[in-house]
């Protein structure tokens, strides 16, 4: 999952985490986005971010991963050169919801 390595990356560029640990804030915000992935009604066809039609974050954790990607995507190709391919593969593509009803995901 593409997010949880940008945290990853994030923490250790701006929090000093090691390889391999976050500090508290960044774990919380780590164990929020995979409780997110998890409910998601798109499953494992779920788009990225910023072209899907559902924003499953609170408005404060949506500010927390903004934070993270602007840091992180600029940096992902260096650190994780196959992963961003797939990344901007699937920028393009639209998913479609497998459920017949959405979830709420707040």
């Amino acid at each position: 999952m593409t997010v949880l390595k940008m945290i990853a990356l994030f923490c250790r560029g701006q929090h000093g985490s090691t390889e391999g640990a976050l500090c508290d804030q960044c774990e919380s915000l780590n164990r929020y986005v995979l409780a997110r992935l998890e409910r998601c009604p798109f499953g494992d066809d779920k788009p990225v971010c910023d072209r899907c039609p559902i924003h499953c974050y609170r408005p404060d954790v949506r500010e927390q991963i903004k934070r993270v990607m602007k840091y992180s995507g600029p940096r992902m190709f260096f650190r994780y050169p196959i992963l961003t391919v797939y990344h901007f593969i699937d920028a393009h593509r639209q998913a479609a919801v497998k459920s017949s009803g959405m979830r709420d995901l707040n």
